[in-house]
Protein backbone atom coordinates (compact mmCIF):
# COMPACT_ATOMS: atom_id res chain seq x y z
CA UNK A 1 0.00 0.00 0.00
CA UNK A 2 1.40 3.24 -1.09
CA UNK A 3 -1.25 5.30 0.70
CA UNK A 4 -4.34 4.21 2.54
CA UNK A 5 -6.53 4.59 -0.53
CA UNK A 6 -4.19 2.45 -3.13
CA UNK A 7 -3.32 -0.60 -3.54
CA UNK A 8 -0.46 -1.98 -6.03
CA UNK A 9 -0.25 -5.62 -7.06
CA UNK A 10 2.65 -7.44 -7.81
CA UNK A 11 3.09 -9.68 -10.95
CA UNK A 12 5.03 -11.43 -13.59
CA UNK A 13 4.43 -13.51 -17.02
CA UNK A 14 5.67 -16.50 -17.65
CA UNK A 15 5.51 -18.85 -20.84
CA UNK A 16 6.90 -19.68 -23.98
CA UNK A 17 8.07 -17.98 -27.04
CA UNK A 18 5.22 -16.13 -28.99
CA UNK A 19 2.68 -16.93 -26.46
CA UNK A 20 2.17 -13.15 -26.03
CA UNK A 21 3.81 -12.63 -22.56
CA UNK A 22 5.24 -9.27 -23.37
CA UNK A 23 1.68 -7.98 -24.92
CA UNK A 24 -0.03 -9.50 -22.20
CA UNK A 25 1.92 -7.28 -19.81
CA UNK A 26 1.44 -4.12 -21.81
CA UNK A 27 -1.98 -4.57 -21.66
CA UNK A 28 -1.89 -5.03 -17.96
CA UNK A 29 -0.34 -2.15 -17.56
CA UNK A 30 -1.80 0.19 -20.49
CA UNK A 31 1.12 1.08 -21.53
CA UNK A 32 3.80 0.27 -24.27
CA UNK A 33 6.95 -0.76 -21.80
CA UNK A 34 7.77 -4.43 -22.98
CA UNK A 35 9.07 -5.00 -26.85
CA UNK A 36 6.68 -7.00 -28.38
CA UNK A 37 6.12 -8.51 -32.10
CA UNK A 38 6.19 -11.18 -34.25
CA UNK A 39 9.77 -12.77 -34.62
CA UNK A 40 11.46 -16.35 -35.54
CA UNK A 41 13.67 -16.05 -32.43
CA UNK A 42 13.17 -16.13 -28.69
CA UNK A 43 12.58 -11.55 -28.47
CA UNK A 44 12.80 -11.13 -24.69
CA UNK A 45 16.38 -12.13 -23.36
CA UNK A 46 15.94 -10.31 -19.53
CA UNK A 47 13.51 -9.40 -17.39
CA UNK A 48 12.24 -6.20 -17.16
CA UNK A 49 9.67 -4.11 -14.63
CA UNK A 50 6.96 -1.89 -15.19
CA UNK A 51 4.67 0.29 -13.11
CA UNK A 52 0.96 1.52 -13.94
CA UNK A 53 -0.53 4.62 -13.65
CA UNK A 54 -3.07 4.82 -10.44
CA UNK A 55 -6.28 3.26 -11.81
CA UNK A 56 -9.53 4.58 -10.30
CA UNK A 57 -13.05 2.75 -10.45
CA UNK A 58 -11.09 -0.93 -10.21
CA UNK A 59 -11.89 -1.80 -6.29
CA UNK A 60 -13.72 -1.01 -3.30
CA UNK A 61 -13.28 -2.14 -0.30
CA UNK A 62 -15.30 -1.82 3.31
CA UNK A 63 -17.10 0.54 1.18
CA UNK A 64 -14.25 2.71 -0.41
CA UNK A 65 -12.77 3.29 -3.70
CA UNK A 66 -9.16 2.42 -4.13
CA UNK A 67 -6.76 3.54 -6.63
CA UNK A 68 -4.67 0.04 -8.09
CA UNK A 69 -0.93 0.33 -9.40
CA UNK A 70 0.07 -2.80 -10.97
CA UNK A 71 3.74 -3.95 -11.30
CA UNK A 72 4.13 -6.12 -13.95
CA UNK A 73 7.99 -8.37 -14.42
CA UNK A 74 8.58 -9.06 -18.11
CA UNK A 75 10.92 -12.22 -18.26
CA UNK A 76 12.68 -14.03 -21.16
CA UNK A 77 10.59 -17.19 -22.32
CA UNK A 78 11.27 -20.97 -21.39
CA UNK A 79 11.86 -22.95 -23.55
CA UNK A 80 14.20 -19.87 -25.48
CA UNK A 81 16.03 -19.75 -28.48
CA UNK A 82 18.95 -18.01 -27.28
CA UNK A 83 19.45 -18.86 -23.45
CA UNK A 84 19.76 -22.54 -21.93
CA UNK A 85 16.72 -23.53 -19.24
CA UNK A 86 19.19 -22.97 -16.13
CA UNK A 87 20.03 -18.89 -17.53
CA UNK A 88 16.14 -18.67 -18.03
CA UNK A 89 15.30 -19.81 -14.86
CA UNK A 90 18.41 -18.40 -12.81
CA UNK A 91 17.88 -14.92 -14.45
CA UNK A 92 14.16 -14.69 -13.69
CA UNK A 93 14.47 -16.17 -10.21
CA UNK A 94 17.46 -13.16 -9.59
CA UNK A 95 14.34 -10.66 -10.84
CA UNK A 96 12.03 -11.82 -8.91
CA UNK A 97 14.15 -11.48 -5.86
CA UNK A 98 15.46 -8.15 -6.71
CA UNK A 99 11.96 -6.57 -7.34
CA UNK A 100 9.50 -8.64 -5.41
CA UNK A 101 11.96 -9.63 -2.65
CA UNK A 102 10.58 -7.54 -0.30
CA UNK A 103 6.79 -6.62 -1.03
CA UNK A 104 6.02 -10.09 -2.23
CA UNK A 105 4.47 -11.37 -5.65
CA UNK A 106 0.61 -11.43 -5.86
CA UNK A 107 0.30 -13.70 -8.83
CA UNK A 108 2.40 -15.75 -11.54
CA UNK A 109 0.71 -15.56 -14.75
CA UNK A 110 1.53 -18.52 -17.02
CA UNK A 111 0.78 -17.48 -20.50
CA UNK A 112 -0.56 -19.90 -23.04
CA UNK A 113 -2.26 -19.47 -26.73
CA UNK A 114 -5.83 -20.09 -26.64
CA UNK A 115 -5.49 -21.19 -30.23
CA UNK A 116 -3.02 -23.44 -29.62
CA UNK A 117 -3.39 -27.45 -27.97
CA UNK A 118 -1.39 -27.43 -25.00
CA UNK A 119 0.44 -30.69 -25.40
CA UNK A 120 1.51 -32.91 -21.86
CA UNK A 121 5.21 -32.54 -22.58
CA UNK A 122 4.74 -28.56 -22.64
CA UNK A 123 2.36 -28.56 -19.92
CA UNK A 124 5.04 -30.97 -17.67
CA UNK A 125 8.06 -28.61 -18.55
CA UNK A 126 5.76 -25.26 -17.28
CA UNK A 127 4.79 -26.51 -14.20
CA UNK A 128 8.00 -27.46 -13.20
CA UNK A 129 9.31 -24.77 -13.97
CA UNK A 130 7.08 -22.93 -11.99
CA UNK A 131 7.96 -25.12 -9.12
CA UNK A 132 11.60 -24.08 -9.27
CA UNK A 133 10.90 -20.51 -9.13
CA UNK A 134 7.97 -20.24 -6.43
CA UNK A 135 8.29 -23.50 -4.34
CA UNK A 136 5.78 -26.26 -3.07
CA UNK A 137 3.08 -23.83 -2.92
CA UNK A 138 2.81 -22.50 -6.24
CA UNK A 139 -0.68 -23.37 -7.26
CA UNK A 140 -1.98 -20.69 -4.61
CA UNK A 141 0.37 -18.06 -7.00
CA UNK A 142 -0.08 -19.07 -10.12
CA UNK A 143 -3.37 -18.22 -12.83
CA UNK A 144 -3.61 -19.17 -16.43
CA UNK A 145 -3.94 -16.46 -19.15
CA UNK A 146 -5.32 -17.76 -22.41
CA UNK A 147 -4.28 -15.24 -25.15
CA UNK A 148 -5.17 -14.79 -28.37
CA UNK A 149 -8.87 -15.75 -27.22
CA UNK A 150 -10.18 -13.51 -30.47
CA UNK A 151 -9.06 -16.50 -32.74
CA UNK A 152 -10.46 -18.58 -30.76
CA UNK A 153 -13.96 -16.95 -30.98
CA UNK A 154 -13.61 -16.58 -34.26
CA UNK A 155 -13.38 -20.36 -35.49
CA UNK A 156 -16.50 -20.37 -33.66
CA UNK A 157 -16.02 -20.49 -29.80
CA UNK A 158 -17.52 -19.18 -26.44
CA UNK A 159 -15.79 -19.31 -23.35
CA UNK A 160 -17.58 -22.34 -22.42
CA UNK A 161 -18.28 -24.34 -25.53
CA UNK A 162 -14.10 -23.58 -26.22
CA UNK A 163 -13.54 -25.25 -22.01
CA UNK A 164 -16.07 -28.50 -23.39
CA UNK A 165 -13.41 -29.22 -26.04
CA UNK A 166 -10.30 -28.58 -24.37
CA UNK A 167 -7.71 -31.56 -23.98
CA UNK A 168 -7.46 -33.03 -20.73
CA UNK A 169 -3.74 -31.66 -20.36
CA UNK A 170 -5.29 -27.68 -20.17
CA UNK A 171 -8.44 -28.91 -18.14
CA UNK A 172 -5.54 -30.47 -15.86
CA UNK A 173 -3.66 -27.65 -15.18
CA UNK A 174 -6.89 -25.26 -14.73
CA UNK A 175 -8.03 -27.72 -11.70
CA UNK A 176 -4.18 -27.93 -10.17
CA UNK A 177 -4.74 -23.50 -9.88
CA UNK A 178 -8.13 -23.56 -8.29
CA UNK A 179 -9.80 -22.22 -11.58
CA UNK A 180 -7.92 -19.40 -12.07
CA UNK A 181 -7.68 -18.63 -15.62
CA UNK A 182 -8.06 -15.43 -18.16
CA UNK A 183 -9.65 -15.26 -21.70
CA UNK A 184 -7.56 -11.88 -23.34
CA UNK A 185 -8.70 -10.83 -26.27
CA UNK A 186 -5.86 -9.45 -28.05
CA UNK A 187 -7.86 -7.37 -30.50
CA UNK A 188 -9.18 -5.60 -27.57
CA UNK A 189 -6.99 -5.72 -24.49
CA UNK A 190 -5.45 -2.21 -24.54
CA UNK A 191 -9.11 -0.98 -24.37
CA UNK A 192 -9.60 0.84 -21.02
CA UNK A 193 -12.61 -1.58 -20.37
CA UNK A 194 -11.53 -4.96 -21.17
CA UNK A 195 -8.23 -4.10 -19.14
CA UNK A 196 -10.35 -2.67 -16.11
CA UNK A 197 -12.49 -6.81 -16.57
CA UNK A 198 -9.23 -8.05 -16.86
CA UNK A 199 -7.42 -6.82 -13.32
CA UNK A 200 -10.69 -7.25 -11.49
CA UNK A 201 -10.14 -10.79 -12.20
CA UNK A 202 -6.99 -10.99 -11.18
CA UNK A 203 -8.00 -8.62 -8.27
CA UNK A 204 -10.83 -11.47 -7.36
CA UNK A 205 -8.02 -14.19 -7.46
CA UNK A 206 -5.48 -12.07 -5.45
CA UNK A 207 -8.31 -11.23 -2.44
CA UNK A 208 -9.66 -15.12 -2.87
CA UNK A 209 -5.75 -15.83 -1.47
CA UNK A 210 -6.85 -13.65 1.58
CA UNK A 211 -4.00 -11.16 -0.22
CA UNK A 212 -1.27 -13.66 0.43
CA UNK A 213 2.20 -12.40 -1.12
CA UNK A 214 5.09 -14.93 -1.75
CA UNK A 215 8.26 -13.59 -1.40
CA UNK A 216 10.98 -15.06 -3.26
CA UNK A 217 14.35 -15.92 -2.35
CA UNK A 218 17.82 -15.91 -3.78
CA UNK A 219 18.47 -19.38 -4.11
CA UNK A 220 20.58 -21.67 -6.38
CA UNK A 221 18.80 -24.83 -5.26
Amino acid sequence: MADSNELTINLVVLGRTQAGKSAAGNSLLGSSDFESRLSPSSVTTRCSLGRSCRISGIIRRNGCEFSLRTRVLDTPSYPHSGLSREQVRDTVRSALAQHFGEEGLHLALLVLRADLPLCPDESHHAIQFIQELLGPTWKDFTAVLLTHADKAEEAGFSEESYLHSASSTLLSLLSSVQHKYIFLDNQKSMIKEERAITLRKLLNFIRKNNYQVLLPKHSKE
